[in-house]
């Protein structure tokens, strides 16, 4: 607060005080920005039309005696907290190795910089299988205050610190022994927003849970979990769907992987002798990891990619998740929107080995054979990613779901006369919504497309339906086309999913549906001759196997995923 000296003439202290209630009525955050919360004060910043305070700590490090716990709620301090640094990001593995920290159990507030109370809290949790990503995913300048919100962005255990199903570290505690740490983590923080998110200017009655990709399965799994009943009040999940792993099966393939280090510290002669010790349950095997060096967990499961296979987690364990995963009945039924992209595998397709060493070096575009594996991949990619997102979601959790259950699909993005060539052969990919709101992301892939004046008015419309969901549950206000909740009834009508495109000068958004299931999908598979039968066997076997959406293919061509 400002202090107005004592010595001053009648004049200079009228002014004085004149400018700072003027200043003050102007902005109920823009003196100091020093919020009091029930850990103590934090200081936040200004960034243009935002508030922010980043790297908030809501839980203890995990570390040391802590590392595969509970996260324990932080400690009170006595100064005032720094908000104004980036946060802390949690160790994870990277090109160069392991970089961040196990001390990262933090988050990050932004607001519109003005004095509006009780605004509607976006609760958001960042992509990257669960591996990898920070709580700055995007820049929340422009959505912000386009949903009119207060924004939460979150940082939890990822990887092996974050999810690990050995038996060896139980400890007897039912939760803790869940091997879902990450997703304690997660409640932990969200508990501590609806303690605290009112002296924000939140409504901590009117929490919207959302995330992309790994953070939007984390959020399919918020649905299904007794431990995160009354938590939230509605949901949004970008490009994700229903996950879960079988925790036993989990166990084999974490004790396959620790081997190794286990050999590497001379505690076993040869990887199977590790593997069975790992799998013994004893202290010694309880010890042997708490010692480990981060940096060695953290990269563990480097090379997983976007395969429940080779990284499970969320696992079925009956107390923190249901034992038969999204085949329950007891869904906490919140309004829920679930958004995907029509390419959502082009991404993912140009990042796999078999095409990525081409896409660089620029000869893709002239070895035909590549070229139409490649497509093959990112066609039947595409086709089952789009369903798993959406279509797959709503089908099982209808006969069991209190509330209504919306789908949105982007299909802007492949027409190169509209986007220019950089963007037109990943069309609408995993995360273009991100775009939308951040305009700094995936470019230069997106340059030409954030310029649009059709892709503007997407935005403009898109988060206007956001900002309607966020505030009442119904994305649907008047003067926009009606986004209809999906329903059998609609899907049969062809009106069950909102479809968003553009041309170069204004949005294209209709009610449409999905006209295809996975049996569909495999069978066009199979019917295909733009790829030999051997390039077709490779492809599926070594390229679209083992995937969250996966599932039916692999059991079609015998190639088995973990579940």
């Amino acid at each position: 607060m400002f202090k107005i000296p004592m010595k001053k003439s009648l004049l200079q202290t009228s002014t004085a005080v004149f400018l700072l209630i003027s200043i003050w009525s102007s902005s109920a955050y823009a003196i100091d920005h020093i919020i009091e919360t029930t850990n103590g004060k934090v200081q936040g910043s200004t960034q243009q039309s935002l508030v922010t305070w980043t790297g908030i700590p809501y839980g203890k490090a995990p570390q040391g005696e802590l590392r595969w716990k509970k996260p324990e709620p932080v400690s009170q301090w006595s100064e005032t907290f720094d908000a104004t640094k980036p946060a802390q990001n949690c160790i994870q593995t990277s090109q160069s190795g392991a970089i961040g920290t196990e001390d990262c159990l933090n988050l990050n507030i932004y607001r519109p910089d003005d004095n509006q109370k009780n605004l509607p809290v976006l609760f958001y949790l960042h992509g990257g299988n669960n591996q990898t990503g920070t709580s700055a995913e995007f820049n929340p300048q422009l959505v912000a205050t386009e949903l009119n919100a207060v924004i939460v962005t979150v940082n939890y255990r990822l990887g092996a610190l974050g999810f690990n199903p050995l038996q060896a570290l139980n400890t007897g505690d039912k939760i803790e022994d869940s091997g879902n740490y990450a997703l304690l983590d997660i409640k932990l923080s969200l508990d501590w927003v609806k303690e605290n998110i009112a002296a924000f200017g939140g409504n901590p009655n009117n929490i919207t849970v959302s995330g992309f990709s790994a953070g939007g399965r984390d959020v399919m799994a918020m649905l299904i979990s007794p431990i995160f009943e009354n938590s939230f009040n509605k949901a949004i999940v970008f490009s994700g769907g229903m996950t879960t792993a079988n925790k036993n099966q989990a166990e084999q393939i974490f004790a396959d992987r620790l081997a190794k280090l286990v050999v590497r510290d001379n505690k076993k002669p040869t990887l199977d002798l590790a593997k069975e010790w790992l799998l013994s349950g004893s202290p010694d095997v309880k010890a042997y990891l708490y010692q480990l060096p981060a940096a060695d967990l953290a990269t563990l499961f480097g090379d997983a990619g976007i395969r429940m296979s080779q990284f499970p987690h969320l696992y079925r364990d009956g107390v923190v998740l249901p034992k038969n995963g999204f085949e329950t009945n007891a869904y906490h039924s919140v309004p829920i929107i679930m958004v995907t992209g029509q390419g959502e595998f082009s991404l993912f397709a140009r990042g796999d080995k078999r095409f990525a060493g081409a896409i660089a070096d620029g000869s893709l575009a002239t070895n035909t054979r590549l070229l139409n594996q490649y497509d093959f991949a990112n066609k039947y990619g595409s086709l089952f990613y789009s369903l798993f997102n959406v279509n797959q979601s709503a089908q099982k959790m209808y006969p069991h779901y209190k509330a209504p259950i919306y789908g949105v699909e982007f299909s802007l993005g492949s027409d190169e006369v509209v986007t220019g060539s950089q963007l037109a052969p990943l069309g609408s990919f995993h995360g273009i919504f991100l775009a939308l709101w951040d305009k700094t992301k995936f470019s230069p892939f997106t340059q030409e497309l954030v310029k649009l004046e059709g892709t503007k008015d997407v935005r403009q419309k898109f988060n206007g339906y956001l900002a309607n969901f966020l505030l009442n549950g119904v994305p649907s206000n008047k003067g926009q086309i009606e986004w209809k909740p999906w329903s059998p009834e609609n899907e049969q009508a062809g009106e069950s999913l909102l479809v968003i495109n553009a041309n170069k000068i204004k949005s294209i958004i209709y009610m449409s549906n999905k006209p295809y299931q996975y049996d569909d999908v495999v069978a066009l598979i199979e019917q295909d001759n733009t790829v030999t039968p051997e390039e077709k066997q490779q492809i599926i076997t070594q390229v679209l196997n083992g995937r969250w959406f996966s599932e039916p293919l692999d059991k079609q061509f015998s190639h088995k995923e973990t579940q």
